[in-house]
C-alpha cells in the first residue's frame, strides 16, 4: 500500500527527477502506515533506483532512464553517466600521465584554479567539465578524446545540470577541488596507479552526493 502510493504520487504529480517527495511523516499519515514502514519502503524503492534517499535533506525522485524527457531523446540518465565516467575515466589517466605534456600540465592546473575561483554553481560545473575533459586531451589519443566529448555533450543536459545545481555547496565545491588536485599532482608526479584511484575515489564521491551511493 505505501509503496503504490508513492509511485501515485511521482505519477499523478508529474513529479520529475530530483523533486522532492513528501515527508517520512506525511507519507506515514497519509497511508497510515508507521514510520518505520515507510521508511522500509522508501529504502527498498532507493535500491531499485526509484528514489534516491540524502541524509537530512529528504527523498528525492531518481534520474531514470526511462523518464518522459529519455524517452522522448534517447539521452542517457544522469545515472547512466555517471556509471559510464566511473568505468572510463580512471582508467584512462595512466595514457594521461605517460602522454601529458608541459602544456597539458598548464591547461590542467588552469582550469582547476578557475574551478577554486568559481562563484556559483554553473561556473564551477563548467570549470570540472573543461578540467576533466583536459584530462583526456592529455592523452592524445583520438579515440579517448571523441568518448569525452560524449561524456561532456551528456553533461549538458537539463536534468543532469539541474542535479549538480541541488547537490552543490560551498563546502562540496572545496572538497571536489582538493580531489581535483590530487588528480593533478598524480600527473605532475608522473605517477599512474595513484592517478586512476584519485580520479576513482573522486567520482565515487560524486556518485555518492548525486545518488546517495555508488551507482
Amino acid at each position: 500500500m505505501v509503496r503504490d502510493h508513492i509511485k501515485q504520487v511521482i505519477s499523478e504529480n508529474a513529479l520529475a527527477p530530483g523533486a522532492q517527495l513528501p515527508t517520512e511523516r506525511d507519507l506515514a499519515a497519509t497511508t497510515g502506515a508507521s514510520r518505520a514502514v515507510v521508511r522500509a519502503v522508501l529504502k527498498a524503492l532507493a535500491d531499485e533506483g526509484v528514489v534516491v534517499r540524502h541524509v537530512g535533506r529528504g527523498t528525492f525522485v531518481a534520474p531514470s532512464a526511462d523518464t518522459e524527457a529519455g524517452a522522448k531523446t534517447g539521452a542517457p540518465s544522469p545515472a547512466s553517466i555517471m556509471q559510464a565516467r566511473l568505468i572510463i575515466e580512471p582508467e584512462f589517466l595512466p595514457t594521461a600521465v605517460i602522454s601529458a605534456t608541459e602544456q597539458d600540465l598548464r591547461e590542467m592546473r588552469r582550469y582547476h584554479e578557475e574551478g577554486e575561483q568559481a562563484s556559483s554553481s554553473t561556473e564551477f560545473e563548467r570549470c570540472d567539465t573543461l578540467l576533466h575533459h583536459s584530462f583526456a586531451l592529455a592523452t592524445h589519443n583520438p579515440l579517448i578524446v571523441e568518448t569525452s566529448r560524449l561524456l561532456v555533450d551528456s553533461r549538458h543536459q537539463p536534468v543532469w545540470g539541474q542535479l549538480k545545481k541541488r547537490s552543490y555547496s560551498p563546502d562540496l565545491q572545496r572538497q571536489y577541488c582538493e580531489e581535483h588536485a590530487a588528480i593533478v599532482r598524480a600527473i605532475e608526479e608522473r605517477d599512474p596507479d595513484k592517478a586512476r584511484q584519485c580520479m576513482r575515489a573522486h567520482l565515487q564521491h560524486v556518485s555518492r552526493e548525486l545518488f546517495g551511493r555508488n551507482v
